[in-house]
């Protein structure tokens, strides 16, 4: 949690201004680190394990249901202002390098900052490229998904009615993925060269026909190719990014044309029962209390693994081959990581973001219902900073989200932009 959204419990529990209760003897344990003469009943914010054990009800005199908002509503809100750090820390870091590879060098202090200037960066990039400039590219986009047992697990220990191991978990609009024992029926994704008889997207290491971004052995648009590269379509071994079918070696993902041995991770269906099984769409625990979906939609979002987008750009008429050769690696390098965002995250996160911010709203105000006399004044102070945190961690995932997506247009926009931006 970053220090400076803490500063407003200090300012709560000193001024108590923004709360219409009795302050006096206000104190403050573990709400406000290093503020001088706060001391009392709250544990430490910042820590989800010790919000989640502490006794909110004897503590501070509410009944179970509130006490169980209160929990739910922290527990959600400290998932939610990690996942905006972390998405804020990936798009630092990749448009960051992107903007750096570019030219333009700097020290970014947010994700929405360095992405805005690798926006401005690949503008300046394209205008060498001439008016005439044709750009395409070509994006297997990333596949992210959450874990179905994070979810069961995570259900039964905020909501008392579910039972642990027994939990019945929907994936909604996406597909089941998971470690396969038996026939898989799909896609799947090996970290190594596996056979694939089907459709190879990746790299294809033996007989293969179709789209190739890399070196062709065989024939290239019907041309006779000995390793050279080729960027049309490949009759023979493609050794880069391919996209067709491929009788042999596919290290990336194999679209199967049946159901077969599946040496890696299956996405679609297992003929036997999944092992460690993900959702790729939304991942829906049974019918619990709003603050403990919201808890669980944020832990499983935190926990969400993603196969990395696979990018291929391709530059025509071109006034400057140098100029071409730095944008083509510059995006390839840097633009999988934006697109993990843009694309993977984008509508996991955001419905996540939104659903936590709601929640958060309403244990407010629960809160504030509840509180009366001194000890009132303790706990809204309590929660004070966590809560105004989520709400800035979810105006935070959506600006983070929004500029992915317009870095994923400039990226691919046309040779004849101004030099000012994208």
């Amino acid at each position: 949690m970053n220090a400076r959204r803490w500063i407003a419990v200090a300012a709560v529990a000193a001024g108590c201004g923004a709360v219409a209760l009795g302050c006096a003897g206000l104190k403050v344990p573990g709400g406000a680190p290093g503020a001088p003469g706060l001391g009392g009943k709250c544990p430490d914010m910042r820590n989800a394990d010790a919000v989640a054990s502490f006794d909110w009800a004897s503590e501070f005199k509410v009944d179970a249901g509130v006490a169980g908002k209160i929990k739910g509503g922290l527990g959600a809100a400290l998932e939610l202002d990690r996942v905006a750090s972390d998405i804020d820390a990936d798009l630092r870091a990749a448009c960051g390098g992107l903007a750096a590879d570019l030219g333009k060098k700097g020290s970014w202090r947010t994700g929405s900052e360095a992405c805005e200037a690798a926006i401005d960066a690949m503008g300046k990039a394209r205008a060498k490229l001439g008016a005439s400039a044709k750009i395409t590219l070509a994006v297997r986009p990333p596949r992210c998904s959450a874990s179905i047992d994070a979810m069961a697990d995570c259900a039964a220990s905020c909501d008392a009615t579910v039972t642990p191991g027994k939990a019945e978990i929907k994936c909604e609009g996406g597909e089941l993925s998971g470690g396969c024992e038996g026939e898989c029926k799909g896609s799947c994704e090996a970290s190594a060269q596996a056979r694939c008889e089907g459709t190879c997207q990746g790299s294809c290491s033996g007989q293969f026909s179709g789209a190739c971004e890399g070196t062709c052995n065989g024939k290239c648009d019907g041309k006779t190719s000995k390793g050279v590269e080729c960027t049309g379509t490949c009759e023979g071994k493609c050794k880069g990014s391919a996209s067709g079918q491929c009788s042999g070696g596919c290290s990336g993902e194999c679209e199967m044309k049946a159901a077969a041995r599946c040496e890696g991770t299956c996405t679609g269906q297992c003929s036997v029962e999944f092992k460690a099984p993900r959702c790729t769409g939304e991942v829906t625990p049974p019918k619990v209390s709003a603050e403990c979906k919201a808890h669980c939609d944020a832990s499983v979002t935190a926990k969400a693994e993603c196969t990395p987008a696979r990018v291929s750009l391709r530059v025509e008429g071109a006034a400057d081959a140098s100029a071409v050769a730095e944008y083509k690696a510059a995006i390839e390098k840097n633009l999988p990581a934006v697109l993990k965002i843009a694309i993977g995250m984008k509508d996991r996160a955001t419905r996540m973001a939104a659903g936590v911010k709601g929640v958060v709203k309403s244990v407010q105000g629960a809160v504030k219902g509840a509180a009366s006399g001194t000890g009132g004044a303790q706990l809204v102070a309590c929660v004070a900073a966590p809560f105004k945190a989520a709400v800035d961690a979810a105006a935070s995932v959506r600006a983070s989200v929004d500029v992915s997506v317009k870095v994923q247009a400039s990226a691919s926009a046309s040779g004849s932009a101004s030099a000012g931006g994208g």
